[in-house]
């Protein structure tokens, strides 16, 4: 399959949501980040414990909605997430 004529996925999350993204290197999720701008195949985004926005752009496959870890109310190990998205 030739991955050229493929389209970059659109963007899912509006700037403020919290975001994990994937760590070009070595392939880890970090967590502590938010979406601080919306580019064009990607998301520009801030870390939340200092609010610096780093210049590049994060593909979007690469960014994922960041999952709280607090338990739903008479059900363990399950969790809710932070922000729904369609």
């Amino acid at each position: 399959m030739d991955t050229t004529d493929l389209e970059p996925l659109p963007p899912r999350f509006s700037v403020g949501t919290r975001v994990y993204v994937c760590d070009r290197y070595l392939g880890n999720w970090s967590r502590g980040f938010e979406v601080a701008e919306v580019a064009d195949g990607g998301y520009r985004l801030r870390r939340v414990s200092d609010g610096r926005v780093f210049p590049d752009v994060f593909p979007f496959g690469d960014v994922h909605v960041e999952r709280r870890r607090d338990p739903l109310r008479g059900s363990s190990r399950s969790h809710l997430d932070r922000r729904q998205f369609p």
